[in-house]
């Protein structure tokens, strides 16, 4: 038995019911407390959300703007098709969830179950695509393409169909007139994430789960213009998801139209041309590794060269934008960015960089100019330049003995080039450099606007890269650990012998380094928006400018028109003297200079179309040439690269002869028919904007397009 006294445990069995009294007082207390809290503090409050609850959102997606090019003709627009949707409330409410109708619907639409489920199916976290990110309460889309036949099907038998519409809907259509796809400049659309929804939501432009927004290109660059405002039909529903009632809504509002600087016809000339151009060097044997070229990549650019207006842009390889309408495949994204796929969705123009070899030669100039030396001076153009136990060799190891600088650039001889790079090397210190070194040609290629953006109105664009002082220094110490392990690697090939190299003296600016780089060569990383923005500037005396493909903005109505003007960004850093002593030297490359064959020998009409140019044929370790050619006239400039495909003026040179041929109208003996130009100067009007709000365009020379690709092209 227990020697504790009856009392005492009477005493302690007295504080433990006290205590969870006092436990069960203050719950029932916090409670009440969060019941008045609830009901009575912020009771109204919670009776609107309430409210909100049962009332469900039906978005009337607004109607995307077009995009037009400078004449009018619309390069991506809306068309109406035939789209089969599903009313997800309605299936499911049916006793199978809507299985049943499903499957008769993929039968009709000649496709599978588990495709035409998956596409009704909520986007979640764990759901992949396909799946649908707008409102359950709106019709989801099977397909945009189904014929007339298959809706007729659907429609008729509607008893064997519930929930299932097939409507005519405006969609986007990439019209590619004249067969000129223009992909890389436009971009596509695709479905809005909810990331971006809830990002937006505080924005000008909030987005909706049913929108679809620009992914690349203009469709990106100006989506809030293009876009429009969605309507919002807003529907009283019951506990069961059943419509009720009907409340108020907002009307949509149609998306403005871009007016753009290019020409559809000159693009078609130059996607054909440059699709011919690499498939000409595919034929031709590179004589240094003995095998066809590759010529697996290349761009062009043509801009207006007192402007800086975009009038084509080609990028190949290319693709077709309307594969994203109505939702990619997961074959065709696939097709469009595996490793084998060559990356077709990279616009070249603006993202593809490489060495420019000669073509940078202009930069070298300006750079040795301000530098002291004199553009008519002599220089030595030998056959090689020899440091310590390293030639370096002329193009094709010839000499041309003393010329000028004007000389050097007709001939690109790059030895001059060379001796400059070597000689302000070692003013600058050398190796154990000045506390400020003056960098001439290094500064003159910031100068030229290469090493960051051109502020094109195009997303994603790169830098490229000038390799001076400071960025070897940074590089080094991004690089270093790398290389120092790649270094302890018993293999004597040439990567790892510059690793041993770049582990211990990475940061240092050597002398072999500023010989290559005054001819465009070794670290250095150009685009081809860099060198057609530079070569322009050279053309209209020294205004380095922004270049832009938005021309204009225009209402709905047509009653507000926002013109896009072009921006300089600085002026060339030279002298009015040298920059006409360089443009000089460039006409001297198309007359009687290694661009020569391609024109003045060629029956260009040099007195009446003057014309300026460059070639370069710039080498990359492990790859063959690629080819560069760089020119304008006091109208356009044009660029043209093609990756592994040999020589500026063999590979390249035939598709700008051709180009230019096209838009000034130049026969075959040499003379000019006005006639068949198709732009012989810039385009400066917008398009004619009707009463009615309408945009007309001009398509009076579609059949001199066709004359020329039959003549030039087939």
């Amino acid at each position: 038995m227990s020697n504790i006294p009856e009392t005492g445990r009477t005493t302690r069995v007295t504080i433990r019911l006290i205590a969870i009294q006092i436990l069960v007082f203050s719950l029932l207390l916090t409670l009440g407390g969060r019941l008045w809290y609830l009901q009575i503090r912020n009771g109204d409050e919670y009776e609107k959300e309430a409210a909100g609850n049962h009332v469900q959102q039906v978005v009337q997606p607004a109607t995307r703007g077009s995009i037009l090019d400078a004449r009018g003709v619309p390069i991506a627009d809306n068309e109406t098709r035939l789209v089969v949707s599903a009313s997800r409330t309605e299936l499911m409410k049916m006793k199978d969830r809507g299985k049943a109708v499903l499957t008769r619907l993929a039968g009709v639409l000649d496709m599978t179950y588990k495709d035409v489920a998956a596409k009704v199916r909520l986007c979640d976290a764990e759901t992949p695509q396909p799946c649908w990110n707008g409102s359950p309460y709106q019709p989801i889309p099977i397909t945009d393409e189904a014929t007339t036949q298959q809706a007729l099907q659907i429609r008729e038998r509607a008893e064997d169909f519930p929930g299932i519409f097939a409507e005519p809907t405006a969609v986007r259509r990439y019209a590619a007139p004249y067969k000129a796809t223009s992909s890389q400049t436009l971009g596509y659309l695709s479905p809005v994430t909810d990331e971006e929804v809830e990002k937006a939501k505080d924005t000008n432009s909030p987005l909706l789960r049913s929108d679809q927004i620009g992914r690349s290109g203009l469709e990106r660059s100006y989506d809030a213009q293009l876009r429009g405002d969605a309507g919002v039909t807003r529907y009283e529903v019951d506990n069961l998801g059943r419509v009720i009632g009907e409340a108020d809504s907002d009307k949509a509002e149609a998306g403005s139209t871009l007016v753009t600087s290019l020409d559809s016809r000159v693009q078609a000339v130059v996607e054909k041309q440059l699709d011919q151009a690499m498939k000409t060097a595919r034929k031709e044997t590179d004589k240094i590794t003995g095998r066809k070229y590759k010529a697996d990549a290349g761009a062009a650019v043509v801009m207006e060269t007192k402007t800086g207006r975009i009038v084509a842009m080609a990028s190949k390889p290319d693709y077709d934008p309307n594969a994203w309408v109505g939702g990619i495949s997961g074959k065709q994204y696939t097709k469009l960015t595996g490793k084998d796929s060559n990356y077709p969705l990279l616009n070249r123009a603006i993202q593809g960089q490489a060495p420019p070899g000669s073509i940078f030669k202009i930069v070298s100039t300006a750079g040795a100019v301000n530098a002291g030396y004199p553009f008519n001076g002599d220089y030595n153009c030998s056959s090689s330049y020899s440091l310590g136990a390293q030639t370096f060799k002329n193009f094709e190891s010839q000499g041309h003995g003393p010329i000028s600088l004007g000389r050097a650039l007709e001939v690109s001889c790059n030895t001059v080039f060379y001796a400059l790079g070597h000689k302000e090397w070692q003013k600058d210190g050398g190796r154990h450099p000045k506390k400020t070194p003056n960098e001439y040609l290094y500064k003159a290629a910031h100068g030229f606007g290469l090493g960051k953006e051109t502020g094109i109105d195009l997303p994603n664009e790169v830098s490229g890269r000038i390799p001076d002082r400071e960025w070897k220094r940074d590089y080094w110490a991004a690089n270093k650990d790398g290389w120092c392990k790649q270094s302890k690697s018993k293999s004597k090939d040439y990567v790892t012998r510059l690793a041993k190299e770049n582990c211990v003296e990475g940061m240092i600016l050597r002398a072999g380094d500023s010989i290559i780089y005054a001819i465009g060569q070794g670290d250095t990383l150009v685009t081809p928006i860099q060198i057609a923005t530079a070569y322009s500037a050279v053309g209209n005396g020294g205004s380095l400018f922004a270049p832009t493909v938005g021309k204009a903005i225009i209402s709905p109505d047509g009653k507000k028109v926002e013109e896009i003007t072009p921006k300089t960004r600085g002026k060339l850093p030279a002298s009015a003297k040298t920059i006409s002593q360089i443009d000089g030297a460039l006409r001297g490359v198309a007359e009687r200079g290694t661009a020569s064959w391609r024109f003045a020998d060629a029956g260009w009409p040099q007195d009446e179309i003057p014309m300026h140019a460059k070639t370069g044929t710039a080498q990359i370790h492990g790859k063959q040439t690629t080819s560069w050619l760089a020119t304008y006239t006091d109208e356009f400039t044009i660029v043209m690269t093609i990756s592994q495909a040999g020589t500026g003026s063999g590979a390249s040179g035939p598709a700008v002869r051709n180009i230019y041929d096209a838009m000034y109208g130049v026969q075959e003996d040499g003379s000019i028919d006005k006639k068949k130009a198709l732009l012989p100067k810039p385009e400066k009007d917008l398009p004619k904007i009707t009463a009615d709000g309408n945009i007309e365009s001009q398509r009076s020379k579609a059949s001199l397009v066709k004359a020329w690709r039959e003549q030039k092209f087939n």
